[in-house]
């Protein structure tokens, strides 16, 4: 059954530029129930009003996704060649509020090429809304110890939590969580590629050529976006120097805890040929070995805090989308605009007889003669339907534009609230982890002590 293309939902739009006020309006409280990588999430979940019974049922309860599980498949890919790639198992539970018992609605796999489409599909239809982003598709700002290859099952499993994280940061979205691309992506396992495209939405996207064109030739840019811009490519540069600073410092902590394991061995060789501190010895090496072999279990708890910092990375691309969006409405708006007086100066012309002296029209009138009145009244009329047709269109960009950038503001303040709240919490965490591996150090050191006072 071929699905129609979702309704775009109002405030799609963006405010002309040099309003009365200029102030951005009030942001809507940040979304609480925007969950941390790897957490459980329960979200209740509104759909649309005209949803089938069976959707209406599914968006009524509180539902729990997760992204169970990775498996490596291989199959043929659109040029009918062998390809090897990674599925993931989405699960989706209702729980009943009454027992709290989860029960299984859907189960379906997904490659990450489906997760692409639907981000790329999210991006097109709500261009206000800074979309969540997708995990990596391949690993970056790695350190010497961990593999790049998309193929490796820690790399797997780390993106396995990112794809979990977006589709709780979509499902916690009061707006995007309603979306019925979103509900089939789901719950529709089969033909659902085929679905998405009905609706279009390649068509509707913006290319990167009209984009770049309306950011060097828009002539009013609104302060606020290109500030905001502006903040997108610095949020992105500090946050990855940081990651570059973190893998620098994981290679060389990586390698001065292995070289502990070398007071190991020395000091089991040392007790072997001493009878009153070989066991003192002995004991001071063990604990050696046990602090070298720690540090890959606390280097990979500080990919998680990693993974973190990668997914504010991306978001920075996503701020940019909404800035550049836009750029290009205030372009046609303006266009629009210079169109509409070409027209009226047009007219004046027309109606007063006079005629600039450069003018194309001016050019003409002396190569080929007068107009005649019928023709020149002909004109006249033609170009005064054209200037009530452009009126009317230059009013609907205007409204278009005051409600797009009243959804977006809003959109922008929920996501920094959602930003501030997730930073603090991933560096105080990280923190507390670094301080915890220096206590572990320091209690490895206060028992090797110990040993060497029993001699």
């Amino acid at each position: 059954m071929e699905q129609a293309a979702p309704e775009r939902p109002p405030g799609l739009r963006a405010e002309p530029l040099g309003g009365p006020d200029g102030e951005r309006p009030a942001g809507a409280a940040g979304d609480e129930e925007a969950r941390r990588v790897g957490s459980g999430a329960e979200r209740r979940l509104a759909g649309s009003g005209d949803a089938p019974m069976t959707e209406g049922s599914f968006w009524s309860k509180k539902i729990e996704i997760t992204v169970s599980e990775a498996e490596k498949r291989t199959g043929r890919n659109a040029m009918n060649m062998q390809e090897t790639y990674t599925a993931y198992l989405i699960e989706t539970r209702s729980v009943e509020p009454s027992d709290g018992q989860s029960v299984l609605t859907d189960s379906l796999w997904r490659r990450y090429s489906e997760f692409e489409l639907l981000r790329n599909y999210l991006l097109v239809y709500y261009p206000h809304i800074v979309v969540p982003p997708l995990p990596e598709k391949r690993a970056e700002f790695v350190w010497h110890k961990l593999s790049a290859d998309n193929m490796d099952p820690d790399f797997v499993e780390r993106r396995r939590i990112g794809l979990e994280n977006f589709l709780l940061r979509v499902a916690s979205h009061s707006v995007l969580s309603e979306d019925k691309i979103f509900y089939l992506f789901l719950t529709q396992e089969n033909n659902w590629k085929e679905t998405v495209n009905e609706t279009g939405f390649q068509l509707k996207a913006d290319s990167r050529l009209k984009a770049l064109n309306a950011t060097f030739r828009v002539k009013n840019p609104d302060k606020r976006f290109t500030e905001l811009k502006h903040y997108g490519d610095e949020l992105q540069s500090v946050i990855s120097h940081l990651l570059r600073v973190r893998a620098r410092v994981a290679d060389r902590l990586y390698g001065v805890y292995k070289v502990h394991g070398n007071y190991g061995r020395v000091f089991s060789e040392w007790s072997a040929i001493e009878k009153e501190m070989g066991d003192g010895l002995q004991s001071a090496g063990h604990h050696m070995d046990v602090y070298a072999a720690s540090i890959d279990d606390i280097l990979e708890e500080e990919e998680h805090y990693a993974d973190q910092l990668k997914e504010y990375l991306f978001y920075a691309e996503a701020l940019r989308a909404v800035c550049r969006k836009h750029e290009l409405m205030q372009y046609d708006l303006e266009m629009a605009a210079q169109d509409l007086a070409s027209k009226k100066q047009q007219c004046e012309e027309l109606a007063t007889g006079t005629v600039r002296t450069f003018s194309l029209k001016g050019m003409t009138s002396k190569l080929f003669g007068q107009e005649t009145p019928e023709q020149r009244e002909a004109r006249i009329k033609v170009l005064e339907e054209q200037i009530n047709e452009g009126e009317e269109q230059l009013k609907s960009k205007n409204l278009e534009g005051r409600e797009f950038v009243k959804a977006a503001w809003s959109d922008i303040e929920r996501f920094k609230e959602q930003k501030n709240h997730d930073l603090k919490e991933a560096l105080i965490s990280y923190a507390i982890m670094q301080i915890s591996m220096c206590k572990k150090g320091i209690q490895v050191w206060t028992n090797a002590k110990e040993c060497f006072s029993k001699m």
